[in-house]
């Protein structure tokens, strides 16, 4: 899927999620940036993950469009660093090792029949009261899972039972445009 971000607008924003982790590290500010360019300015849903080789590091972000994308990708690469509850904070001297992915989402739509989810396609986000768990479409695909896993996993990251996606769970499906650093 294309989110109509060119190149160059990428690439502004990995290093606008890299200068953001760092100078929150440093100094524990927050990077104030004004983007010209329009594409940037749109309110849009994004998620930014950060891996320390293979080792997922932390990820963090807004599945909805509620922030301007800079600004976004901002806070969810602070968050991603220092408040993903399943990882230590990233530190200093950790983050050359560090690198950034981005995924740039479309917004997410309710589904009936589980089986329109492509796996590599569709991410997911499963909910039923309180209960919500959202998992990226490159996730089933890092980990070879077909789409039965997929939901069982998605349903377990809402704290569900793993089969709560046949008993009435709602489904949703988003795509993402996902690039990181080389």
């Amino acid at each position: 899927m294309s989110s109509g971000l060119t190149a160059s607008q990428k690439k502004y924003l990995l290093q606008l999620a890299r200068q953001a982790i760092t100078q929150y590290l440093k100094d524990k500010t927050t990077l104030e940036v004004q983007p010209e360019e329009a594409a940037l300015k749109e309110n849009r849903g994004a998620f930014v993950t950060l891996k320390n080789g293979n080792q997922l590091r932390g990820c963090i972000g807004y599945p909805l469009p509620i922030k301007p994308l800079y600004q976004t990708i901002i806070d969810a690469a602070i968050a991603a660093a220092t408040q993903d509850y399943r990882f230590p904070p990233v530190t200093v001297e950790e983050l050359p090792q560090i690198k950034i992915e981005i995924s740039v989402l479309t917004l997410p739509r309710p589904i009936k029949d589980p089986t329109e989810i492509e796996v590599g396609r569709h991410g997911l986000i499963i909910s039923q009261g309180f209960n919500k768990g959202l998992l990226l479409p490159q996730v089933p695909v890092e980990w070879g899972w077909d789409r039965e896993t997929f939901l069982r996993h998605a349903c377990l990251k809402a704290g569900l039972p793993e089969d709560e996606w046949q008993k009435g769970a709602t489904i949703e499906v988003f795509e993402a445009e996902v690039f990181s650093e080389e």
